[in-house]
Parts: structure tokens; C-alpha cells; sequence
């Protein structure tokens, strides 16, 4: 193995770059000459649109051109965006309301698009702006987080999106009834903005019929497909790239109203048009994440194995269907499980647009967080209102070694797994028989300690084909793919598994992404699929290349049977010290007029999803005066199969834990009753910060995958996965003793003091 191949802990390439100030995102990239566009956006939460007089903003300096939904109907535009529809129960179709690309008729959310002005400066299209005559007749909100209330859209009665349902109803209600020990638990999970360092930006020029859109996103192939529908070109009249990217988190991974409109308005001028979002614009307008409340009920037998169980989930998912409003999915760890039922009622309302989750599953599900964090939360709170070991009453489901591969209750197949083994040595290396005392340190300083603990197991997600193209340069190599780095280091990983394939120097390997003219197709990057499906491609591709070079190279040597030796980078010939470098290979097939075995495409498919897996170990200190909650130490360990780069994987593992711990103790989303964003600035609302994080003492526990050659799991959402309820089960186990039985996140002083002063009333009273 190299120092640079595969497995090693290589320093990300791309850091030099990006750390001194040379990186190329949207702003920095756009046409120096391109026009500047701004959005009008609804001012309130709900009502019906009187007048839009635009005579003002057309008629202002350096305008020109200003658009609103009659705009495109007259450009024989539809105002609709793609969204996604959820099958109900009872097999009909789920609401379908269509989301306009600018509001026509009524306004549902503060900062819904009105209009689209586009001038020779931000200045002068906000000036513009302020010349619009915008009227409504102000409606009644829906900011309940329940169905019903004032009507959103006549397509979706009491406001509800969808009723769905997945599993054995009365299986399960049999196995709860007939189960020893039986438990309920509610919890929420609050709403988050996801604030990506790098807001959303798009930029569009035309050339001639053919649309340029360059905008910061997760994936070209999507928007090209978009566009060319929506403006009936042919797909090769549309481009679509995406520069260095600053963060996306599933939130850049849809298509949003204003690279239609910077798009529109660049055909229309037949000029460079660019927009770019401020950061209370983007708290407003870009979709959230989480906002449910669920209720999990854990049936167990007389040893605490459990049997079955069911989830209900209230989803809020805003004014309008995203893209990816997907229903819960669950799949189950327990062999002994008779029955599962979970069921989502999802609802609209006026608190702006919500991604909604998306294909989360339940208790020892492969999934998101959402529902690993009620199950694991309800799991803790079993085993202290069973009187069992936590750790114990996880380890009594867990599927044995010897049981893989296994198929769950709803058809999900696992392929491997070892989750005593992880569970044990997180035990081991949290020091969990040292808790004791670290908790009566505590007390004595008047604090309360709490110790919670998180076993997750999720999937990687998405389309399971990826493809990869390496073109063989004059100094090296050029590889094409199809994922997108929002910062999780690609170009590092990617670089490393070509030189384990070609013994190319690692800074020789230029990796190009984002850009539908160089890559036909490619599935994005989202659902910590990237590095395994791109990973599996290239391998794929690394081997073609080769294998098209060694008849080549044998008529070159006049030798039979030469091999390639990746480590060195050259071929060889048996019983012969002559030796061939790839580069002088590709050099003379070039010159040979066979430049085409110079480059390699190929398509990787997964047979399967991989399964990542861990255990997360969190304690916390409250400070009894104050509520204020600290996060003191933090263990993970994981299972993410066979690692490309430790380095790597342990970063995405730390930022993911410091989103997690965001969440639980600092965000949350806050909406007046009139359906006002209270927290649309960075003065008001409370994201993560260096003294917030503890150290994180991460531990690798590989079990390698089946599922792919690479025997890779992936790695991206697990330590937000983990550490939400990690944190919360550690909160919950601190308050515990004053006899609180419900604490909801985020925990802000003010939330944790409120419910110190309910604990200690209790205890008064008693």
C-alpha cells in the first residue's frame, strides 16, 4: 500500500486552495459584466395578492427587466416547480398542490417570491424593489403544528399532504397487546435552518438557443432536466455546472424558484444575469429540516427482548411539497419481531418550506435522524422505566453475526454486522465504569451530570449506479465524475483511488466534477452515497483503462503476457527488466493514432445497500443555577466497512457531531403567531460554535460491506445521526432523578432552568 493509495490518511488536496483564499464558488465565478438580480418576497405569512403594479420598478435607473407570474404565462412558461407526492393509505394520491416558481393569486409563507428584478446592481434592484405596488388582503395563518385550520389549498383538505402507512396494523397491535412490557413515548424534533456556510447563487448566459445555468448545488443533472423542460429545449441546448460549492447538507440537493427566474431573465436579455441569496433571505426561503413530533410504543417481552413496535409521526412540511417529501420507511433489528406499523400525517402551514424526511426508518433502521433519534430515544426512556441496563436492553435485540445476511420485517436486506462488538467497545472506550464517579464530581460542584447513549444504523441512499471517466494526460491523469463535493473532500479521496489504480502521483490526478458537457450523467451527491458509488466507478474504470493498454503495450515490448504493476506504475514484461511507464504507454498509442485507449469510461452499479452502523456516547453537565447544558465527553464508535481515508471519514464524523450537538442545544426555528421568522438573523438564532464542541474521541470498528467490492459503508450523515439523541438521552438521563420524564430539544438555558424549577416544584411537593 502507498503512502497516497487508499486507506491511508491523506491531507485533503483541495485545503491549500480553499484555506488561502483561491477557491472559485458562484460569486466568484459569474460574468464580470452579468446583471444582478433581487426578489420581492411576501412580506406575510398567508393572503390573497389584490394588485402587483410593477410600472415603478420597470420605470427605476439600471433596471431592466422586472418579472412576476404573468410574466411567464405570457412567455408560455409554466408557474410550477417539480415537487413530490406521497401515496396515502388508502392507496390514493396524496395532496398535489402545485408550487409556484413567483406567487400567483396568494402568498403562503414570509418569503415566497413575488417578483424578479434585474438591474445593473443590487442596490438598484432593491431601490426598484421598494417602487413595487404589492397589495393583499391579509388571511389567517395555520401556524398550529397540527392538520387543520385555515386552508392553504383547495387540493389539500385540512391541509394535509399526506396520510401514510407501512406495515402489519393489527400484527402489531396484537404483538404490543401481548407483550410483557409495553411502552409509549412522545418526543419532538425541532426545526432547523441549515445555514451552509456558502448561501444558495445561481449565474445564466445564453449563447446563441443554448442556456448556461452555473449554480451551487449538489448535482447538474437534475437542473438540466428542469430547464430543458421547462423551456422545451433540447437537452443539448442546456448546460448546467457547479463551481466549489460551501456547504449543502440535502438542502442545495433540489431545484429552487430562482434558477428558473436567473435563467428566464438571461434569455430574455440575451445578457449574463446573477443572483445570489443574503443569510436572513436564505432563513426565509431555503427548506428546513426535522419540525415533527412522533409517539414510538415498544413492546418487549418477559426478558426485554423486543417484539414490536409502532410510530406515529406528525410531519410538518411547510406551504408547499419539496422534492423530496418522502414518507418513513422502517426496517427492524430485532429477529423476533412480529408486527411494525408506522404511520405519518403529514400537514401544510404557513412556517415556509420544509424538506420533510426523507426516507427515514425506525429502531435499528437504516435511515436519517429523525427517526433514529425517537427510537433511540424511546429506548432509553424504556430502559429506565423497565429498570434495565441501557446498554442491555439494546444488546437483547441486536441481530447476531451469524444471522447475516438478514431481511427485515419490511423486506430491507442487511448484509453484515457486528453491533455487540461496536456497542462493547464504546462501553470500553467512553469508560462508562468511570461514569460514577464523574458524576459525583459533578454534584459536588452543583452540577448534574448525565450520560446518554445512541446505537444508529443507517444506509447509504440514492441512485446506486454511478459512472466515472479517466482521460490519460501528458503529465497525468484527468478524471471525470459524477458526484458533487460540498466540502466532504472528493477530490482528496478520488485522486487516491485512481493512484491506487494507476501509481500516478496523487498531485498529478486532476478530478473534474459538476458539469453536464463533460459528464453525460451522474446520480449527485447526497445520502452518503458519494465516495462508495463513486469509488466502486472509478475502480471499475481504473481496470478498463489498464486492460486497454496491455495489447498495446505487448505489440509495443513484441512480449506476451505483461502485466501492470499499479503500485509502480508500470508494466512489465515476464523474465525481462524492461519496464513501461502508463504515461509512456499513453505517449506512444497517441502517437501511434490510438489516443481513444488513452481513455477509459465505465459505469459502477452497487448490488445493494451498505449499512453504516456505530455507537454514540455523549455526558453532559447542567448547571443547576442556570440551566446551562455543556456537552464534557464525547465517544464514537463506528462501522464504515473498509475506510478510503480515516482522516477523512473522522472529519466528516466530527462536523456531523457538531451539527448534532447544534441541534440539541443551541437551534431552533422560531415563528411568531402571525407566521413571522423570530430567528432569521445569526443574533437570534443559535448555531453551533466552537465552545459548544467537546472533544470527539472517534474510533473505527470496521466490518466490511458485502454490498460493494470496496467493502465501504459511507460515512457522511452518521455523527448527526448519532449525536442527536446521544445528547438528548444524556439530558434526559441528568434531569431524571428531579422526576422529569419529557425533555425536548434544543436545550437552551432558558428550556433546561424551566424544567429544573418543574423538578425541583415536584420534589417539594412531594
Amino acid at each position: 500500500m502507498t503512502k497516497f493509495g487508499t486507506s491511508q490518511p491523506v491531507t485533503r488536496l483541495e485545503d491549500t486552495r480553499l484555506l488561502t483564499g483561491h477557491g472559485r464558488y458562484i460569486d466568484d465565478v459569474a460574468p464580470k459584466d452579468a446583471l444582478f438580480g433581487h426578489v420581492l418576497r411576501s412580506p406575510v405569512a398567508h393572503g390573497e395578492i389584490t394588485a402587483l403594479d410593477l410600472t415603478g420598478a420597470r420605470e427605476a435607473p439600471g433596471v431592466h427587466l422586472v418579472l412576476s407570474a404573468a410574466d411567464l404565462a405570457e412567455a408560455g412558461l409554466p408557474n410550477a416547480m417539480k415537487f413530490s407526492t406521497v401515496k396515502n393509505r388508502d392507496g390514493s394520491d396524496g395532496a398535489a398542490p402545485a408550487r409556484p416558481i413567483l406567487a400567483e393569486g396568494r402568498v403562503r409563507f414570509v418569503g415566497e417570491p413575488i417578483a424578479f428584478i434585474v438591474a445593473d446592481s443590487v442596490a438598484a434592484a432593491k431601490d426598484a424593489a421598494e417602487l413595487i405596488v404589492f397589495d393583499f388582503e391579509e388571511l389567517e395563518p395555520h401556524m398550529e403544528l397540527r392538520p387543520g385550520g385555515p386552508e392553504l389549498h383547495p387540493e389539500a383538505p385540512d391541509n394535509v399532504a399526506y396520510d401514510w402507512a407501512l406495515g402489519d396494523e393489527a400484527a402489531t397491535e396484537a404483538a404490543l397487546a401481548a407483550s410483557a412490557h409495553r411502552v409509549r413515548f412522545e418526543i419532538e424534533d425541532n426545526r432547523i435552518i441549515v445555514n451552509s456556510l456558502e448561501p444558495r447563487g445561481c449565474y445564466a448566459e445564453t449563447d446563441g438557443d443554448r442556456l448556461h445555468l452555473a449554480v451551487n448545488g449538489q448535482g447538474v443533472w437534475g437542473t438540466k432536466a428542469a430547464l430543458a423542460k421547462w423551456f422545451g429545449l433540447e437537452a443539448g441546448n442546456v448546460r448546467v455546472t457547479t463551481p466549489d460549492v460551501g456547504g449543502g447538507f440535502g438542502m442545495k440537493g433540489m431545484d429552487y424558484p430562482e434558477s428558473f427566474m436567473v435563467a428566464h431573465a438571461a434569455r430574455v436579455l440575451g445578457r449574463p444575469v446573477r443572483w445570489m441569496s443574503e443569510r436572513t433571505e436564505a432563513m426565509l426561503s431555503d427548506n428546513a429540516g426535522r419540525d415533527l413530533v412522533c409517539v414510538a410504543e415498544l413492546g418487549f417481552d418477559a426478558d426485554y427482548r423486543m417484539t414490536a413496535y409502532r410510530m406515529t409521526s406528525l410531519s410538518n412540511m411547510g406551504a408547499y411539497n419539496s422534492q423530496f417529501a418522502q414518507p418513513i420507511q422502517s426496517q427492524l433489528f430485532s429477529r423476533v419481531l412480529t408486527g411494525v406499523y408506522d404511520v405519518q400525517d403529514v400537514f401544510m402551514n404557513n412556517r415556509g418550506v420544509y424538506t420533510n424526511t426523507t426516507q427515514v426508518d425506525a429502531y435499528r433502521g437504516a435511515g436519517r435522524p429523525e427517526a433514529i433519534y425517537t427510537l433511540e430515544r424511546a429506548m432509553d426512556y424504556a430502559a429506565r422505566e423497565l429498570g434495565v441496563d441501557p446498554l442491555e436492553l439494546r444488546r437483547k435485540s441486536f441481530i447476531q453475526p451469524d444471522q447475516f445476511p438478514y431481511k427485515t420485517a419490511v423486506g430491507e436486506l442487511y448484509d453484515v454486522g457486528e453491533f455487540d462488538r461496536l456497542l462493547t467497545r464504546a462501553e470500553r472506550e467512553a469508560d462508562l465504569a468511570g461514569f460514577a464517579a464523574r458524576k459525583s464530581v459533578a454534584e459536588r460542584a452543583g452540577r448534574l451530570r448525565g450520560l446518554g447513549i445512541c446505537y444508529y444504523i443507517e444506509s447509504i441512499l440514492g441512485d446506486p449506479s454511478e459512472t466515472a471517466k479517466i482521460e490519460l494526460t501528458q503529465t497525468g491523469a484527468r478524471v471525470y465524475v459524477g458526484t458533487q463535493s460540498n466540502g466532504q473532500g472528493h477530490e482528496t479521496v478520488y485522486a487516491q483511488f485512481v493512484h491506487d489504480q494507476t501509481g500516478l502521483p496523487i498531485e498529478a490526478i486532476e478530478i473534474v466534477q459538476g458539469d453536464s458537457d463533460l459528464i453525460a450523467h451522474g446520480g449527485g451527491t447526497g445520502g452518503s452515497r458519494s465516495v462508495t458509488t463513486q469509488g466502486t466507478a472509478l475502480r471499475v474504470t481504473g481496470r478498463a483503462l489498464i486492460a486497454g493498454l496491455v495489447p498495446f503495450v505487448e505489440g509495443m515490448l513484441d512480449a506476451k503476457d505483461v502485466s501492470f504493476d499499479a503500485e509502480e506504475g508500470v508494466f512489465r514484461t515476464p523474465g525481462s527488466n524492461t519496464v513501461v511507464t502508463l504515461l509512456e504507454a499513453a505517449e506512444a498509442a497517441r502517437a501511434d493514432g490510438q489516443a481513444a485507449l488513452c481513455v477509459a469510461e465505465e459505469t459502477g452499479k452497487l448490488p445493494g445497500r451498505s449499512y453504516p452502523n456505530g455507537c454514540h456516547i455523549a455526558e453532559v453537565e447542567i448547571d443547576r443555577d442556570t440551566g446551562v447544558t455543556e456537552v464534557v465527553r464525547y465517544t464514537v464508535v463506528d462501522d464504515f466497512g473498509n475506510l478510503m481515508n480515516p482522516m477523512l471519514a473522522e472529519g466528516q464524523v466530527h462536523g456531523g457531531v457538531a451539527q448534532g450537538i447544534g441541534q440539541a442545544i443551541t437551534e431552533h426555528v422560531v415563528y411568531d403567531e402571525t407566521g413571522q421568522l423570530l430567528t432569521a438573523t445569526f443574533m437570534d438564532y443559535g448555531m453551533p460554535r466552537a465552545d459548544n464542541m467537546p472533544f470527539v474521541a472517534f474510533h473505527a470498528e470496521p466490518v466490511p460491506s458485502t454490498a460493494n467490492e470496496l467493502g465501504m459503508k459511507g460515512c457522511g450523515e452518521a455523527g448527526t445521526v448519532g449525536a442527536l439523541a446521544a445528547v438528548a438521552n444524556a439530558v434526559q438521563d441528568a434531569l431524571w432523578p428531579l422526576g422529569i420524564r419529557r425533555v425536548d430539544m434544543p436545550f437552551t438555558p432558558a428550556r433546561v432552568w424551566a424544567m429544573l424549577q418543574e423538578g425541583e416544584r415536584g420534589i417539594a411537593a412531594e
